[in-house]
């Protein structure tokens, strides 16, 4: 599955459009490289996505199969390895 799709599936980012704005400012990366969009995603991966306010790392558990999850299942496609707010000096 493509990082984009991933990260809309899983609930990461709100919406494809805004998951494709990350990957092309450069703000994802996995497995430490910065990330294209149509990276493809599976299983073991760690994805680092900094936004505006936030730096993230997640671990991927699984790829669903369909691009609709429900939001129950999208919490169980990733597990948090560490989540930390960002001062307005670090950005």
């Amino acid at each position: 599955m493509r990082l984009d799709l991933f990260l809309k599936a899983s609930r990461l980012s709100g919406r494809r459009t805004l998951a494709q704005n990350l990957c092309d400012a450069g703000r994802v990366s996995i497995n430490g490289s910065p990330a294209k969009s149509s990276h493809a995603v599976k299983a073991g991966d760690e994805i680092l996505i900094r936004s505006r306010h936030k730096l993230m790392t997640v671990r991927v558990l699984s790829v669903p199969n369909a691009r609709q999850t429900s939001r129950k299942e999208a919490g169980t496609l990733y597990e948090v390895l560490s989540e930390e707010s960002l001062d307005e000096s670090e950005l």
